[in-house]
């Protein structure tokens, strides 16, 4: 039997469908490790947004990762409690964080940007460094304007203690990524 024009585009649909499970599950992923967290004196707690945020660049690629990232955001924007400690709100992007969390739209895109055919782990690596630096200087920036303390008081208080643990989630998102078959990521 002839296959119909609505069997030949709901075959199309089927990877379009897969990408969108995708995004849905590291969004979900993102969301569940946004939740651990502890909680500092100067306000912006320890979790593992990072770490996430570069699993889901590294995984999805540049495209698909910034969009997870973009549903992550948005979902919290409209109120959805995916935001460290179950919350979510416009509000955050007024508070302390609200660098951060833009930045970490640009840091799944660069963690993606560094995954090619070629794949080589430096440059892998480095442009997820490069994310950190750019997510780090915009929350930075941002805290200085909402706390209106100077740059260094800033860094200081919103980012010298965590680049390190920053560098790290980084390096382990490409490990686990690394140690997964192409051919399950790929599926």
């Amino acid at each position: 039997m002839p296959q119909t024009n609505t069997d030949k585009s709901k075959s199309k649909n089927i990877p379009n469908i897969k990408r969108m499970a995708k995004i849905g599950i590291f969004t979900a992923f993102l969301a569940l490790l946004s939740q651990i967290a502890i909680p500092l004196p100067g306000g912006v707690p320890v979790t593992l947004q990072t770490f996430a945020v570069c699993l889901c660049g590294y995984f999805l690629g540049k495209k698909d990762g910034l969009c997870s990232l973009c549903v992550y955001v948005m979902l919290g924007i409209c109120g959805a409690p995916v935001f460290t400690g179950f919350s979510g709100g416009f509000y955050h992007f007024l508070g302390g964080t609200g660098g951060f969390i833009v930045g970490f739209i640009i840091l799944a895109f660069l963690c993606g940007m560094g995954i090619t055919e070629n794949e080589n782990p430096i440059a892998a690596i480095g442009c997820g460094i490069a994310g950190i630096a750019i997510c780090h200087l915009l929350g930075v920036l941002w805290f200085a304007y909402v706390s209106k303390s100077g740059l260094m008081a800033a860094f200081l208080a919103a980012s010298a203690g965590f680049i390190i643990k920053d560098i790290f989630s980084c390096v382990a998102a490409y490990a686990i990524y690394r140690a997964i078959p192409a051919q399950i990521i790929k599926k």
